[in-house]
């Protein structure tokens, strides 16, 4: 069958129509799509602007103390000490005075009998661990034992005779000191192992006292000299 002039006119302008709606419908798809992968992207970009926004607002925050500080008067070299002797009283490096409970541990005055066990009649390391640890737990700001200041680099172990602490040998009787709220130390002391050192006072005539004092005076630890450990620099 053979198209008239007119008839071939009308059916290429239809089928360039055809490709025109085709294209259309291409491009529409491909924009729909690259919404969908921009909503996608979007929501983890947000968060993490959201999480720097809260980092950059605790920073002004801090700036913005210090800031205050400075209008109040207080120079940069003050502000320096102050965050020196901050630093100096965590690391225990000052010497300190306050209310405090004191407590006495000594060997027994007698000797096991029989099958009794010898351990039994002495003051141990563990002991005195486990009395830091409580005294820690109840609060205390500041621990010394036989006028050792305990650090975070206060050593307590058996030397046969002798117990090393701080690299000093100590013998008994071990007299502890710890400065804090002396009601909470004291009751820290009781969900320890007291009662069981209590049997063995009795028992065993092991010394075991708790006393509570208005004020005890604790004296500065020993700066650590390091030789190997050295601080790691920013961006490294």
């Amino acid at each position: 069958m053979q198209l008239d002039k007119r008839e071939r006119s009308l059916l290429g302008l239809g089928s360039i129509l055809v490709g025109f709606l085709f294209i259309i419908l291409l491009k529409t798809q491909g924009l729909a799509g690259s919404q969908v992968t921009g909503q996608e992207t979007a929501v983890p970009s947000l968060i993490q602007t959201e999480q720097e926004n809260q980092q950059i607002s605790l920073d002004n925050d801090k700036i913005q103390q210090e800031l205050t500080k400075y209008a109040q008067g207080q120079s940069a070299s003050t502000l320096a000490n102050q965050q020196l002797q901050e630093a100096e009283m965590n690391a225990g490096l000052i010497a300190v005075a306050g209310p405090a409970v004191q407590i006495t541990l000594d060997d027994s005055k007698r000797a096991a009998i029989g099958e009794e066990d010898p351990n039994n009649f002495l003051i141990h390391e563990q002991y005195i661990r486990e009395i830091f640890n409580a005294l820690w737990n109840g609060g205390a700001e500041a621990i010394a034992v036989n006028g050792q200041r305990v650090t975070t680099n206060t050593e307590v172990f058996c030397g046969g005779s002798y117990i090393q602490i701080n690299g000093t040998r100590q013998m008994p009787p071990y007299v502890i000191e710890a400065i804090g709220d002396t009601n909470n130390l004291s009751a820290a002391l009781k969900f320890y192992r007291w009662f069981q050192l209590g049997d063995f006072e009795q028992q065993y005539g092991i010394t075991r006292k708790l006393e509570v004092l208005q004020e005890a005076k604790i004296p500065a630890g020993k700066l650590r000299e390091y030789h190997y450990a050295e601080p790691v620099k920013e961006g490294t």
